[in-house]
Protein backbone atom coordinates (compact mmCIF):
# COMPACT_ATOMS: atom_id res chain seq x y z
CA UNK A 1 0.00 0.00 0.00
CA UNK A 2 1.04 3.68 -0.42
CA UNK A 3 0.77 6.84 1.38
CA UNK A 4 -0.47 8.34 -1.67
CA UNK A 5 -4.16 9.50 -1.95
CA UNK A 6 -6.28 6.82 -3.88
CA UNK A 7 -7.49 7.86 -6.84
CA UNK A 8 -10.48 6.14 -9.18
CA UNK A 9 -9.44 6.09 -12.54
CA UNK A 10 -11.95 6.39 -15.45
CA UNK A 11 -10.95 5.65 -19.41
CA UNK A 12 -12.85 8.15 -21.20
CA UNK A 13 -13.51 6.70 -25.42
CA UNK A 14 -15.67 9.09 -26.39
CA UNK A 15 -18.97 6.86 -25.55
CA UNK A 16 -21.84 7.89 -23.55
CA UNK A 17 -21.47 5.40 -20.91
CA UNK A 18 -18.08 6.51 -20.36
CA UNK A 19 -19.81 9.78 -18.51
CA UNK A 20 -21.65 7.36 -16.29
CA UNK A 21 -18.23 6.08 -14.81
CA UNK A 22 -17.27 9.74 -14.86
CA UNK A 23 -19.92 10.65 -12.95
CA UNK A 24 -19.58 7.58 -10.41
CA UNK A 25 -16.01 8.26 -9.96
CA UNK A 26 -15.97 11.99 -9.07
CA UNK A 27 -18.99 11.62 -6.68
CA UNK A 28 -17.32 8.36 -4.96
CA UNK A 29 -14.30 10.40 -4.90
CA UNK A 30 -15.75 13.41 -3.32
CA UNK A 31 -17.68 11.12 -0.54
CA UNK A 32 -14.50 9.30 0.35
CA UNK A 33 -11.55 11.90 -0.23
CA UNK A 34 -10.31 10.63 -3.19
CA UNK A 35 -9.27 11.98 -6.35
CA UNK A 36 -9.78 11.22 -9.97
CA UNK A 37 -7.74 10.56 -13.11
CA UNK A 38 -8.90 10.78 -16.61
CA UNK A 39 -6.96 8.60 -19.32
CA UNK A 40 -7.45 9.05 -22.86
CA UNK A 41 -5.64 6.21 -25.24
CA UNK A 42 -5.57 7.25 -28.96
CA UNK A 43 -5.43 3.83 -31.11
CA UNK A 44 -2.65 3.71 -33.63
CA UNK A 45 -3.54 4.56 -37.21
CA UNK A 46 -2.68 2.73 -39.78
CA UNK A 47 0.97 3.78 -41.69
CA UNK A 48 0.20 6.37 -44.45
CA UNK A 49 3.10 6.66 -47.21
CA UNK A 50 3.33 10.68 -46.78
CA UNK A 51 4.61 11.62 -43.37
CA UNK A 52 3.28 14.89 -43.52
CA UNK A 53 -0.13 14.04 -43.52
CA UNK A 54 0.45 11.07 -41.03
CA UNK A 55 2.27 13.95 -39.17
CA UNK A 56 -0.84 16.26 -39.86
CA UNK A 57 -3.35 13.45 -38.83
CA UNK A 58 -1.86 12.54 -35.77
CA UNK A 59 -1.62 16.44 -34.34
CA UNK A 60 -5.46 16.15 -35.13
CA UNK A 61 -6.51 13.30 -32.95
CA UNK A 62 -4.01 14.60 -30.37
CA UNK A 63 -5.72 17.75 -30.29
CA UNK A 64 -9.30 16.51 -30.65
CA UNK A 65 -8.60 14.40 -27.46
CA UNK A 66 -6.87 16.97 -25.41
CA UNK A 67 -10.23 19.31 -26.13
CA UNK A 68 -12.48 15.79 -24.78
CA UNK A 69 -10.34 15.64 -21.71
CA UNK A 70 -10.18 19.33 -21.26
CA UNK A 71 -13.91 19.05 -21.56
CA UNK A 72 -14.80 16.19 -18.84
CA UNK A 73 -12.00 17.40 -16.62
CA UNK A 74 -14.19 20.02 -16.18
CA UNK A 75 -16.73 18.55 -15.52
CA UNK A 76 -15.58 16.28 -12.72
CA UNK A 77 -14.13 19.94 -11.36
CA UNK A 78 -17.41 21.23 -10.65
CA UNK A 79 -18.71 17.78 -9.42
CA UNK A 80 -15.55 17.24 -6.84
CA UNK A 81 -14.78 20.87 -6.25
CA UNK A 82 -11.17 19.97 -7.76
CA UNK A 83 -9.64 19.29 -11.35
CA UNK A 84 -8.43 15.78 -11.92
CA UNK A 85 -5.42 14.35 -13.42
CA UNK A 86 -6.09 14.09 -17.30
CA UNK A 87 -3.60 11.59 -19.06
CA UNK A 88 -2.94 11.06 -22.49
CA UNK A 89 -1.79 7.89 -24.24
CA UNK A 90 -1.20 6.09 -27.48
CA UNK A 91 -1.47 2.60 -28.00
CA UNK A 92 -4.28 -0.38 -27.59
CA UNK A 93 -6.46 1.08 -24.97
CA UNK A 94 -6.43 -2.48 -22.94
CA UNK A 95 -2.30 -2.81 -22.93
CA UNK A 96 -1.88 1.09 -22.26
CA UNK A 97 -5.08 0.86 -19.18
CA UNK A 98 -3.25 -2.01 -17.67
CA UNK A 99 0.27 -0.71 -17.75
CA UNK A 100 -0.89 2.77 -15.99
CA UNK A 101 -2.59 0.73 -13.43
CA UNK A 102 -0.08 -1.77 -12.85
CA UNK A 103 2.69 1.83 -12.80
CA UNK A 104 0.56 3.75 -10.61
CA UNK A 105 -0.18 2.65 -7.01
CA UNK A 106 -2.29 5.35 -6.32
CA UNK A 107 -5.33 3.58 -8.62
CA UNK A 108 -7.27 1.95 -6.31
CA UNK A 109 -10.16 1.34 -8.64
CA UNK A 110 -10.63 1.41 -12.16
CA UNK A 111 -14.14 2.77 -12.66
CA UNK A 112 -15.43 1.30 -16.33
CA UNK A 113 -19.08 1.79 -17.66
CA UNK A 114 -21.15 -0.93 -19.68
CA UNK A 115 -23.03 -0.07 -22.45
CA UNK A 116 -27.09 0.14 -21.87
CA UNK A 117 -27.40 -2.99 -24.65
CA UNK A 118 -25.56 -5.22 -26.32
CA UNK A 119 -21.99 -6.18 -25.72
CA UNK A 120 -20.61 -4.48 -22.56
CA UNK A 121 -17.81 -3.01 -24.52
CA UNK A 122 -14.59 -3.79 -25.25
CA UNK A 123 -12.64 -2.75 -22.25
CA UNK A 124 -15.44 -3.76 -19.73
CA UNK A 125 -15.31 -7.08 -21.84
CA UNK A 126 -11.32 -7.53 -21.12
CA UNK A 127 -10.69 -6.31 -17.48
CA UNK A 128 -14.16 -8.40 -16.84
CA UNK A 129 -13.10 -11.45 -18.07
CA UNK A 130 -9.58 -12.19 -18.96
CA UNK A 131 -8.05 -9.68 -16.47
CA UNK A 132 -10.96 -9.76 -13.85
CA UNK A 133 -8.75 -11.71 -11.52
CA UNK A 134 -5.34 -10.61 -12.15
CA UNK A 135 -5.70 -6.84 -11.78
CA UNK A 136 -4.10 -5.13 -8.95
CA UNK A 137 -6.62 -2.69 -8.20
CA UNK A 138 -10.60 -2.96 -8.12
CA UNK A 139 -13.11 -2.96 -11.11
CA UNK A 140 -16.09 -1.12 -10.69
CA UNK A 141 -18.68 -1.63 -13.53
CA UNK A 142 -21.23 1.05 -13.70
CA UNK A 143 -24.37 0.03 -16.01
CA UNK A 144 -24.55 2.50 -18.61
CA UNK A 145 -28.50 2.34 -18.75
CA UNK A 146 -28.80 3.84 -14.83
CA UNK A 147 -29.55 7.49 -14.15
CA UNK A 148 -28.13 9.90 -12.54
CA UNK A 149 -30.63 10.19 -9.87
CA UNK A 150 -30.09 6.51 -9.26
CA UNK A 151 -26.48 6.64 -9.78
CA UNK A 152 -26.29 9.63 -7.39
CA UNK A 153 -28.17 7.43 -4.64
CA UNK A 154 -25.31 5.17 -4.93
CA UNK A 155 -22.28 6.89 -4.81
Amino acid sequence: MTDERPTFLVVLDGTVECRKALRFAALRALHTGAGVKLLHVIKPVGFLQWGGVQRAMDAEVEDEAKAMLAAEAAQVAELLGEAPETLLRRGKPTEEVRRLVDEDRSIRSLVLAAAPHGRPGPLVDYFSGQEAGAMPCLVMIVPGGIDDAALDRLT
